[in-house]
């Protein structure tokens, strides 16, 4: 699962199962494939998966399909299925797959606020963020409102059997930097229908609204450093590093406090610079502040500054995920407690198979 990470996958029928995904925010140029019962995201429209040594045979009727490695067959996959609230429209006409989509096999996803201060301008956006993607291909809306997405969360779960929500959300400024936003949200879709929530965005200027954001039914909280040294940082994405590393750790021991440990979690983006010493360093911090570090790595979106930055080596991805694995389990933080997010989910990473 490592190496489908890194080096992508080659597909004989793309449109098999649900639908891979294009730019935008979140997990981009991908497509969710079960392996050994575990469902991963694995890049499928990079550079990098062009060339990849990994293809999947068009699956049977049953949606199974063959893994090879050149020639040799070496698993068997499958893909999870077109989730049928795809079909369905808002009472004003907007496709529910505008305003919410299934990340993984079980997870609704949606990115609340589709515009970015940080993306209006290339000199300041993060060089791997994609985020203004599909609103200009017409796949989305710029803003969903709470009573969209409380109507497609309902569908969710009713017709598909969703088990958990993902709001992200980009930054629409320097005080709150989206947790109103995600407030409104969540208090709409927790009214309409009982599902566990996990709210994204940027460390708002106030830890009070830690306690508004667990007010209005989010569970979990994802504040993402996806990178972890000061140089890189500035340099990958200038704008966010405006932020310092040292708001992050105050806010998430703030976090912490109000949702409790491994409630609270981090995107580490691997392979952007930072050095494996220097995740393992930063990740070893956060477990002790009862944070979990979602180390991820690195896929590079076309249409970005980095798209033909090189994805990272699954030697370098083991060599911090086999120690990082270990490094949870010893302070009993697993992804599989964690109750709502990307972290419980686990497609982008393989960190959970590590965790023992």
């Amino acid at each position: 699962m490592t190496e489908l990470q890194s080096f992508g996958l080659r597909l004989d029928d793309p449109s098999a199962g649900a639908a891979s995904r294009r730019g935008g925010a979140g997990p981009s140029d991908h497509k969710a494939v079960t392996v050994d019962g575990h469902t991963i995201m694995v890049p499928v429209h990079t550079s990098s998966a062009w060339h990849s040594p990994f293809t999947a045979q068009a699956p049977d009727a049953q949606g199974r399909s063959t893994l090879t490695r050149g020639s040799i067959p070496i698993a068997s996959i499958s893909f999870p299925k077109q989730p049928r609230f795809y079909a369905m429209q808002t009472f004003d006409g907007v496709p529910y797959s505008h305003i919410a989509t299934l990340h993984g096999s079980d997870v609704l996803a949606t990115t609340v606020l589709q515009t970015c201060i940080r993306y209006e301008s290339r000199r300041k956006s993060c060089k791997f963020c994609a985020i203004g993607q599909s609103l200009a291909a017409g796949r989305t809306v710029a803003r969903k409102t709470p009573e969209q997405l409380a109507e497609v969360a309902r569908a969710a779960v009713l017709l598909d059997d969703v088990k958990h929500m993902v709001l992200t959300t980009g930054t629409p400024n320097a005080t709150d930097r989206g947790a109103q936003i995600l407030c409104e949200s969540a208090f709409a879709i927790k009214a309409a229908v009982d599902l566990p929530i996990q709210g994204q965005c940027e460390p708002p200027d106030d830890d009070r609204w830690f306690r508004r954001m667990q007010a209005s039914g989010i569970d979990t909280l994802g504040m993402h450093l996806e990178v972890v040294t000061p140089e890189v940082r500035e340099r990958i994405m200038p704008g966010k590093a405006s932020v310092p590393v040292s708001r992050y750790m105050t806010a998430f021991e703030a976090a912490v406090g109000v949702f409790g440990r491994g409630q609270v979690s981090t995107y580490v983006l691997a392979g952007l610079g930072d050095t494996r010493e220097a995740i393992l360093e930063m990740c070893a911090h956060l477990l002790s502040l009862g944070v979990y570090p979602f180390v991820v790595p690195f896929v590079p979106i076309s249409g970005t500054p980095l798209e033909d930055h090189p994805a990272p080596t699954p030697a370098f991805m083991k060599s911090i995920l086999e120690p990082l694995g270990r490094m949870v389990t010893a302070a009993n933080l697993r992804s599989s407690d964690i109750k709502a997010g990307c972290g419980k989910c686990g497609a982008c990473s393989s960190l959970s198979v590590y965790e023992s």
